[in-house]
């Protein structure tokens, strides 16, 4: 799974020129399944991200986690994360999960990130063309790739 992490102060994505997700102050997540993920990649993913000390203490210093700022959590889809470009131009979308696979982890991990931060997580649409708005913060943005964990 490969995760975009932003700090945003607020998100939405809209479908059909109808909202489907906002959230306000807290994290956008663009999230990519590959064939290879697992449960274990959903539970490590999530704990990481619900952990991840981004927003500022009082001191204007990134050392409070997203439960610390009573933050909320948008989560979007993106198969696109699993690019490769190795060869020409054109991405090769080849590592990225079918939706018979990715739909069932997509749902999982939207489950856990619920579990983790106890908060109700807003989303997109699996496989919908979506419109994502969001004003990032700092701006910080965060890559994370539960196949490379550091």
């Amino acid at each position: 799974m490969r995760a975009i992490i932003q700090r945003v102060k607020k998100a939405s994505v809209k479908i059909d020129n109808s909202i489907h997700g906002s959230i306000g102050q807290g994290m956008l997540i663009l999230l990519g399944i590959e064939e290879a993920d697992t449960s274990d990649d959903v539970e490590w993913l999530s704990g990481k991200i619900t952990r991840l000390r981004i927003f500022d203490d009082k001191s204007g210093v990134m050392n409070l986690p997203l439960h610390d700022i009573d933050g909320d959590i948008l989560l979007v889809s993106q198969f696109t994360l699993h690019a490769s470009i190795k060869k020409g131009n054109r991405p090769s979308y080849i590592r990225a999960a079918r939706p018979e696979t990715a739909i069932p982890l997509y749902n999982l991990f939207k489950t856990q990130l619920e579990k983790d931060s106890g908060k109700a997580i807003q989303t997109g649409e699996f496989g919908a063309h979506m419109l994502v708005s969001l004003v990032n913060d700092g701006p910080v943005t965060i890559f994370i790739d539960t196949k490379n964990r550091e």
